[in-house]
């Protein structure tokens, strides 16, 4: 059963750009910022398009097996279990690998079939060789800011993809949803996105990450709750991002120029 569509705000023609691609079946690459809203673009377009989403996070790992199936004990028994990336080869569903980066070398070796022409396949274990139905579109993740010799897509692989770059949305549409998320009220809204903007101008500086859309809802979540802003901004903005003290204490002042 397919779920409800989850709200997305599209900030460009990104939505158009996922249609055109799931209908010429070509395997699509989202790059952006850690809680920009790649995923739940990915959630929402499958939805928009009816199609069931198999979605994997990926880890150091995890293993193309992982991704496949094996063979596992049951009742006495030893059975194939098909993985999350079979199953949606199978069923014409999405396959959303969400930071592909952070997987095993062996895991983009098993995608390769799937994002050419040829678009199979290979189980070795089982002898089969799975032609994907034109409903099933493969779509990988990651973000280009944790990119560094260890951790990148050769590009080899990058090459086999079509590719979407994300951000953070404006400010007018980062407000909206903001506030289409948490259900505070928009006037509420705009000196937290006012806030983030300058903290955001720190990642250079201080931050090795920046504040997200994903935090700035947990914020204003905290808010609508009854929490007054400050501590809100402290507990949802300042404590995720960074350990050090002086750092901190640099955030709350900021914090407090905006909340008084």
């Amino acid at each position: 059963m397919l779920a409800e569509m989850p709200f997305y705000r599209p900030v460009g023609n990104e939505c158009i750009l996922f249609e055109m691609t799931y209908r010429q079946r070509l395997p699509l690459l989202i790059k952006g910022p850690t809680g920009c809203g790649k995923t739940r673009f990915i959630s929402h377009m499958a939805a928009r398009l009816g199609r069931s989403l198999h979605t994997v996070s990926c880890h150091d790992d995890l293993t193309a097996a992982d991704l496949t199936g094996r063979y596992l004990l049951k009742g006495g028994e030893t059975v194939w279990m098909d993985g999350p990336l079979t199953r949606a080869v199978r069923e014409g569903g999405i396959c959303y690998l969400d930071e592909v980066v952070e997987a095993r070398k062996d895991v983009t070796v098993v995608l390769h079939p799937l994002t050419d022409d040829r678009r199979i396949l290979p189980l070795e274990r089982t002898g089969e060789i799975l032609q994907a139905p034109d409903e099933f579109m493969l779509v990988v993740s990651y973000n280009p800011g944790y990119q560094n010799i260890l951790k990148s897509l050769k590009p080899s692989t990058r090459q086999r993809f079509v590719s979407i770059s994300f951000d953070f949305p404006p400010a007018e549409t980062e407000v909206e949803i903001i506030a289409a998320e948490s259900g505070l009220p928009v006037k509420q809204c705009i000196p937290l996105v006012n806030l983030a903007k300058r903290l955001r101008e720190l990642k250079e500086i201080d931050l090795e990450e920046v504040v997200s859309t994903r935090l700035l809802v947990y914020c204003a979540i905290l808010m609508k709750s009854g929490l007054d802003p400050f501590q809100a901004a402290e507990t949802a903005l300042v404590e995720p991002l960074c350990d050090d003290v002086d750092v901190k204490q640099g955030l709350l002042e900021l914090i407090r120029a905006t909340y008084g």
